[in-house]
Parts: C-alpha cells; structure tokens; sequence
C-alpha cells in the first residue's frame, strides 16, 4: 500500500500513502519557546540524535480536515446506521494501537482524555494561564494531545520516531494540576502524571523510535526480547504453521532456568482452547506456549458495535464478513479473519466499504505482527468508473511486465477496484491506497480489493512545500501530483501488489509450477529455492519483506505508467499525458532523495519505514545506473541541493533500467531468495558517501506533515448525523472527546497498561 502524501498517512505493504510523496514534515525549532525557521530556511545543521527540536510538534503544526460530507449525505438512513456502527467498531479497536505503539501511550491518552473530558477547552485555557502557563505552551499542550490522538501514540505513524510536548515538562504539570479533572481525583491524575512524564519526555537514544532490543521500542515483544529471540520464536511458530498477525510474544523464565516464550493471542476469551491455544512444549533448548486473551476488553467494544452493524448490512456477504470478523475477535482464531475477508471478497461495489482487523505488519521489528486498523469509506463514483476501466485491462496490462509468465500467477483474479471518501480510518495513520487482504494464500489463489481513498489525497497536499527542485519542476508537481498520484496509485496497488507469483511445494510434495522448465530469469538455470508448507513472504522476508514489497510495487508503477494507453484510462493524453507521467516519475524520485532520509536512523543504521527505504532504493537505482538520467548535486554547501531528472530518457532509458530491476525483484520474491534480497537492498540502500552528510541537509529542510481531523458520526433516535470539526488542534481534541464521551476507555486502556507493565520495566529506568 502506498502511505501519504503531504500528510500523516501512511502505511502497507498493501497501502499506498499520500505522504510518501510530498511529506510536510515538521518545522525545526531549536527549543520550546525559540523562533521558528520558515519553510524552507535552512538553520544550523545538527545531529538529529542530538537534537531535541526534531522530536517537537510545532505550535503552528498543520491540521486538514477530511472531508466526507457529500458522500455521506447521498447514504440511505440505513446506510448512515451501518456507517455508524462500523466507525464506532473501528475508534474502539483504534485504541488497541496505543498498547502496540509504546508502554506509556495507554496512560498519556487516558491522562490527556480524562483533562479535556472534565471541561470545556476554553475554562481549562483560562485555568491554565491562571496557574502562570502561557499561551504559547497551552498552544503546545493542544498539538501534542493532537499528535499522540492522530498516530495512536507517542512515536510518529509514518516513520516511527518518538515526538515530546513543545513546553516543558514543568508547563505541562501546571496545566495537569490547573484541570478540572486534577480537581475532581487529583490523587488518581497526580498518579497517571507520575507514572508517565519521564518516558513521554525522554529522549534516550534506545527510546527515540521503534525498534527491537537496544534499536528502539516495541511492545509486540517483551522488551528483554532480542534479535535472536525473535528468529527462534519465529521459527517456532513455522513448526506449529501460525501466522503472527494477531499475536504479541513475551519472553519469562522457566522454573528450570530456560526462556519460556508466551505467544498471546487478540482475543475476547483468555481460557486455554485447543488447538488455537497450546501448552508449554520445549524446542531448541527453550519453551514455548499459546495464550489468548489480548486487549480482551477493547475487542469486546468492537464486537459490540459489529453485532449492531449487521442488522443494517446490505446483504449476505457483509453480514458473514461481519460474523466471522466478530468469531476472530472473540476467539482468537484467525482463520475466522480469513473467512471474513473472503466474503468480503466477494461483496463487490458496496456503497459502504469496511475492512477491519489485525492488518499492517510495518511496526512489528519482525514484519509479522500486525497492527489493528478500520476504515469506513463510501464509493466515489467518478473516479471508481476510471479504476473500473483499469482493471478489465488488467491481464493485458500485467502482460507488459518484465518478468514473463512463468513467474506470474496462472490466471488473474480480477479485484474489485474503487474510489472512496473515508469517513472513518483508526491506526497509526491514513493511507491512499489499499490492496487487500495481506494473507498470502487469499492473494495467490482467491482474489483481493484494490481501494483508492479519493478524499484523503487532496488533503494530502494542502499548502506543501517542496525543496531540491527547479522551479519549473516545482511548478509542474503543483499542477499534475494529484493526477500522477492517482495513476501512481492505480498501477502500485492493482498491477504491483496484485501480480507476481510465489513458486511453491504444496503440502502432497507437488509443486504450483513446472519444476523441469521454468527457469530462474537470473541465472537461467533451474529454480533452485521455494516456498515451503507453512512458509508466507511475511515469515521468509521478515523485516525485509514490506520494503522489498513496496519496491516492487512502486517499481511497476513507474515501469507502467509509460504505457499511453493506461494514461488514457484515466483522461489524460498527448502532451498532458506526459507530463503526467514524468511528475509521477519526479515526485516518487523526489521523495527519495527529498525526504526518505529522515526515516533512517545513523545511529543504528537501521530504516524506520519501509516506504522511506524503497523510494530511497529506486532513486539510488536511477542515480548509480543512469548516467545522468536522474541526478543530485550539492548546490550550496551545507545547505541545499538540487535533483534533475531527463524527461527526453524515461521512455527508453529510464523503462530499462527499471525493468531490469523488476526482474530481479520478482525473480527474488517468487524463489523466496531471502539471501540476493538482503544483498540487493543493502546495496542501494546503504548511506555513503556523499549521502550520509546529505542527510543532514534533509533534515534542515524536513517540515510538519499535516494531521488529518475526521468527523464522528452521532446516532440520534433514528437518525445518523454528521458532527464535523475544525481544523485545528481544538478541533482534533474535541472530536476526540466526543468520540469517546466517558472514561470507560481510559479505564480499559489502563488496564491494559498495567497488565503490561512487568515486560516493560527497564524501559522506565532508562527514561528516569
């Protein structure tokens, strides 16, 4: 999926976000209270492991609203009951990415909550400046609960690095005690304060961004859990044939002084129930077992609002999507999930579009757990009918492609394919494209929805700027990014997800391709490595896997959208249509360079997004392989840079040397050939010389990126009304308060974190 644009969006293997392109980033501020640089204005250079002022939210941090009003409108009263309780279902379940982000994300948002739930903004603002706040560190107050609402915690959706609050630490306890909520259980808010102010400021390398062991934070492992750790747990997990999306791993100590690794499972029921559930077993000198019972009580909201929406469901196949959706939640059991996502499948061209669960792998350091997302999202029929059209093309369009037949699937499981208005997303972020569902075997054999989120991307690039280019450049992306990315989108989810085979040995020792003829574009010997019972690209890839997948994806998209028949598709011919195709072709290349940098940490050599990493690969590519094609100078030292691209080369050129790399992409991905992948990206995207210290010229430049306010939908008697809000960081915190409109969640949330707390203790020791 592609992941933003200008905003905070984001995500998956299967998402196409608008932000990747054109990521408004955040201001640089050198400490809370100091002057802002303008966008754009270089200031000194930094570390950014040194830095605080990469971790603040700015006070003037951007906030679009996503609109989705029109579309909601043309709902039937029906439909507006159906939309509704699906939202509720997907905020409720929203909440559980908090417990995956960070140990203290619980505890902040019910802290943050329960302040704005007591009163209204204006008396807690008056309160506060009463107490000797000023109003610029009230301001800051309201971004950063904006923030930590928007991404589900305390550690950015897209890129994964920790952001503090933009007042001191002192400022924001005078706004705590100054609270009607401090007034009302001044021991329990002192309590939450307490246990919370110290890991929400500290900037301690380990917790700086999200990672396994001494490379960051993570909360699908115990934070004892290493590198090794996670390779035996997941080998384990191969020899019991179970997938990790719904799970979480803690490590403890056996009575006889072994590791004993609890892999827990999301569940409502927490009592054993074979075989979903197993007893503890020994295996390679460790032990094992399977629990359930995970974020029991926030699933039980879920299926709450669920079992409502299925009496407003349109037709069978979303009233069993939904009864199997509720089975998995209640016992753990993702083959149930499966179930769901294949009658929904099969709904085709609803007008209401919901997909909800355990989805996205790319915060797990492992590439396996996977995060819980929903979205609520009504058709948009102008520009459905162009992706309609893209798709009765598919086969001949997929016949384009480098790779041959023999590592294509053996007939093309044509999706259904539209354009959406979000009315609801809940997760770490939004995205711009959906490919979906993520299990392999669903994919290859039965078929998938290619979603494009028509609202999202607009919004996406409100008021951004764009660094290294020329200004005839910046002049054409204003006027063709929105279009490009559309095609982008188009060609990354339907044709880059949607192709490709994984060559496999089935389960009677047969195999899914003819073993004596196929060979290996490679090598063009015979096919040496493949796919093994029990084995998916997830478990084989591991933390290489959504990089690698988003690469090829991105890859097709610029290697099709050469095509003047497919830019037709879309509205777009002769001179228009190429423009429209080299803004495609700058823009993805231009968020290499530009702003993919910001999402590698030096200080462990490690990427942060997968987005980040393929686009920095594919500009890399162009740059080492096209004598000139695509080029990145150092205009003024120190401070600025400028990236060309030969328009005159795209199409011959530029065509081969992507294609080339397709091959090698595909070639890799269907043999499972983990080892030429690793070497391949690593490659590419290692940052030498001159490109570590480029970094640093990106980071001067790096700005906010927008967070997105959405509507709540508020049922009334018999009817379902809209209920938008501005925006603004006011308006982001008071939609969340009336989407949540008591404590029962900060309760719940609690709960959790408490129950958690034991696999987390030394990261409260580091903070302190």
């Amino acid at each position: 999926m592609l992941r933003t644009l200008t905003v905070n969006l984001i995500k998956c293997r299967r998402i196409k976000y608008a932000d990747s392109y054109f990521n408004i980033n955040k201001f640089r501020q050198l400490s809370s209270g100091s002057t802002q640089t303008k966008f754009g204005t270089p200031a000194k250079i930094v570390n950014a492991m040194e830095d605080k002022s990469i971790f603040l939210l700015p006070n003037n941090q951007r906030f679009v609203e996503l609109d989705s009003s029109q579309a909601f409108t043309n709902l039937t009263p029906d439909e507006k009951c159906y939309a509704h309780y699906l939202s509720q279902a997907a905020w409720n379940g929203g909440l559980i990415v908090l417990v995956q982000t960070s140990p203290e994300s619980p505890r902040i948002f019910s802290l943050l909550h329960r302040i704005f739930i007591a009163e209204p903004l204006e008396d807690l603002k008056k309160s506060s400046i009463a107490a000797g706040v000023t109003e610029e560190d009230f301001q800051a107050f309201l971004v950063y609960a904006g923030g930590l609402f928007a991404n589900s915690g305390n550690y950015k959706g897209f890129g994964d690095t920790k952001f503090i609050p933009n007042l001191s630490k002192e400022s924001f306890e005078l706004i705590v005690k100054a609270s009607k909520a401090y007034e009302n259980d001044g021991t329990h808010i002192t309590k939450l304060w307490e246990n919370t102010k110290n890991l929400m400021y500290s900037v301690a390398p380990r917790l700086t961004s999200l990672g396994l062991a001494n490379k960051g934070v993570t909360t699908y492992f115990s934070s004892n859990c290493t590198e090794e750790d996670s390779a035996l747990v997941n080998d384990w997990m191969k020899t019991k044939r179970i997938e990790a999306y719904i799970c979480r791993t803690f490590k403890t100590t056996a009575e006889d002084g072994l590791p004993l690794y609890t892999i827990h499972l999301a569940s409502i029921e927490a009592t054993p129930k074979p075989p979903i559930t197993m007893e503890k077993e020994k295996y390679k000198n460790a032990y094992f077992r399977v629990t359930r019972g995970d974020y029991a009580p926030l699933l039980s909201l879920v299926n709450e609002n669920l079992n409502k929406a299925v009496e407003y469901a349109a037709n069978d196949n979303e009233k069993n999507m939904l009864k199997h959706y509720i089975n998995s939640f209640k016992e753990g059991d993702l083959n149930e999930h499966k179930e769901g996502s294949r009658f929904w499948i099969k709904d085709k061209g609803p007008i209401i579009e919901t997909y909800q669960g355990f989805i996205e792998t790319y915060r797990d350091p492992s590439g396996q757990r996977a995060e819980f997302e929903g979205f609520v999202a009504m058709v948009n029929k102008e520009m459905s009918k162009k992706f309609g059209q893209l798709v009765e093309g598919a086969e001949g369009f997929i016949k384009l492609l480098p790779w041959g037949q023999d590592l294509e699937k053996d007939t093309f499981l044509r999706p259904d394919f539209t354009s959406l208005d979000v009315l609801t997303f809940s997760g770490s972020g939004i995205p711009a494209g959906i490919n979906i569902p993520n299990y392999d075997e669903i994919r290859q054999n039965e078929g998938f929805k290619n979603v494009s989120l028509g609202n999202v991307i607009p919004a996406a690039y409100k008021e951004s700027v764009i660094p290294f280019l020329s200004d005839a450049d910046k002049q054409l992306l204003e006027q063709y990014r929105v279009p490009a990315f559309e095609v982008q989108v188009g060609l990354h989810e339907l044709l880059g997800h949607g192709s490709g085979k994984l060559l496999r040995q089935n389960a009677d020792g047969t195999f899914n391709f003819d073993k004596e003829k196929v060979k290996n574009p490679l090598t063009g010997a015979a096919i040496e490595s493949w796919y093994t019972e029990g084995e998916t690209y997830d478990s084989k890839f591991t933390t290489l896997g959504s990089a690698f997948e988003e690469c090829r994806a991105e890859a097709v998209g610029l290697y099709l959208s050469l095509q003047p028949e497919i830019l037709k598709l879309f509205g777009y011919e002769g001179e228009e249509a190429e423009k429209v195709t080299y803004v495609n072709w700058l823009s993805l290349l231009w968020n290499g360079a530009a702003k993919a940098t910001e999402m590698y940490q030096p200080s462990t050599n490690t990427w942060l997004q997968a987005h980040a990493r393929a686009r920095f690969v594919l500009m890399r590519l162009m740059e080492l392989e096209g004598d000139g094609l695509l080029t990145v100078t150092e205009v003024e030292p120190g401070k600025d840079l400028l990236l060309t691209l030969d328009k005159s080369r795209l199409a011959t050129d530029g065509k081969r040397i992507i294609g080339d790399f397709l091959v090698k992409l595909q070639s890799i991905k269907a043999t499972g050939d983990v080892a030429h992948g690793e070497r391949l990206f690593q490659r590419y995207s290692e940052l030498g010389a001159p490109w570590g210290r480029w970094r640093d010229i990106v980071m001067l430049h790096k700005q906010p990126r927008n967070i997105f306010v959405q509507p709540n939908t508020v049922h009334n008697g018999e009817e379902v009304q809209l209920k938008r809000y501005p925006a603004s960081a006011e308006g982001m915190v008071s939609a969340c308060v009336e989407r949540f409109p008591t404590t029962r969640v900060d309760d719940i949330l609690e709960q959790l974190a408490e129950a958690d707390r034991k696999y987390f203790e030394d990261l409260q020791l580091l903070a302190e």
